[in-house]
């Protein structure tokens, strides 16, 4: 896709979200970064402040399937992949897809479903596929998972295993709203929804022509290093008792090309990897001690400046392009 259409139709889907979520542009921006890198995006915070109006709004600014999961206690994993059913008329098992097969996949209050039903979703969202009765079936491409959780509340919630927060490319959380946002929402909101206003701006073909663009843009062996170095340097810091795996390399280069591509540039600087180290990186990570005792046993706030100790002192490559 050229550089302008490309640009235009990243600016038409921030345009669409922004009607609906006021003043937190770097939220979206980086949901649109992980949509467009088919990564999956775990949305992080308190209750009230637009987890779930945000993955919608992601989700109707595109012209593609979406479902939707509410995760509950007593959700089974056959309720999200799909069951096969016994077919009368033809005396033989039919299957019956789930809400997974789907472009976009929301999946609200994620932690309140068990560790059970959890895992339904990890063949799912690492190899885009689902396994049922010994069958396996193709999910849509692109696929992309958006999932929300509360992270203060104990009572009735799993917290999610280390082997399915590494799966999430990136990890947001909304925050409160600043006065004004909060004084507009009051007026805006009053009598009806801005999700209602929403409409498609970007057709599915679309979509996976901008995934292309992004999947082209250069990143340089130095830059690939830097990414290496700070992922190596997680796993040796005293203060994190796990550090990054692989795939959060893999992925963090990734949503680096997609941050420089909706900056209008071919190819990855050190600032895209230092900008998406705490989105990316810090959910999977784990601090040492009591320092990270809280739900899922980590601290976000602890970790993060862990993850701003260890890029600062990580050297930045001279040039994204290797040449000295």
């Amino acid at each position: 896709m050229p550089e302008d259409e490309f640009l235009g139709a990243a600016h038409q889907i921030l345009a669409a979200i922004e009607t609906v979520i006021d003043g937190k542009r770097e939220a979206v921006e980086i949901a649109l970064t992980v949509l467009l890198a088919e990564g999956h995006l775990l949305i992080e915070d308190v209750p009230g402040v637009g987890k779930t109006m945000l993955a919608r709004a992601l989700a109707r600014s595109v012209d593609c399937s979406v479902s939707r999961i509410q995760f509950t206690p007593d959700l089974l994993p056959s309720d999200i992949t799909g069951v096969s059913v016994f077919n009368q008329s033809d005396r033989e098992f039919e299957f019956k897809p789930g809400p997974v097969f789907a472009n976009i996949v929301i999946g609200d209050e994620i932690n309140r479903a068990s560790p059970k039903t959890q895992s339904a979703l990890l063949e799912s969202m690492e190899e885009r596929q689902v396994t049922v009765d010994g069958k396996t079936y193709e999910l849509a491409r692109p696929f992309t998972v958006v999932a929300t959780q509360n992270p203060i509340e104990m009572e009735g919630t799993y917290a999610l295993p280390e082997a399915q927060r590494d799966r999430f490319m990136a990890r947001i959380s909304m925050g409160y709203p600043d006065p004004a946002a909060e004084l507009a929402m009051l007026r805006t909101r009053a009598t009806s929804s801005p999700l209602d206003a929403i409409s498609p701006v970007v057709g599915n073909a679309e979509l996976e022509s901008m995934i292309a663009t992004t999947r082209n843009v250069f990143a340089s062996p130095v830059i690939e290093q830097y990414a290496v170095s700070i992922s190596q340097a997680t796993r040796r810091d005293p203060d994190l008792r796990l550090g990054a795996s692989p795939r959060a390399t893999l992925q963090l280069v990734r949503a680096a090309k997609t941050r420089a591509a909706l900056d209008g540039r071919a190819f990855v600087l050190p600032d895209d990897i230092i900008a998406l180290a705490i989105p990316v990186l810090g959910h999977r990570l784990i601090a040492a001690g009591r320092a990270g005792a809280t739900i899922g046993g980590y601290s976000g706030a602890t970790v993060a400046q862990i993850i701003t100790r260890i890029v600062a002192d990580t050297p930045v490559p001279l040039t994204s392009r290797g040449v000295l």
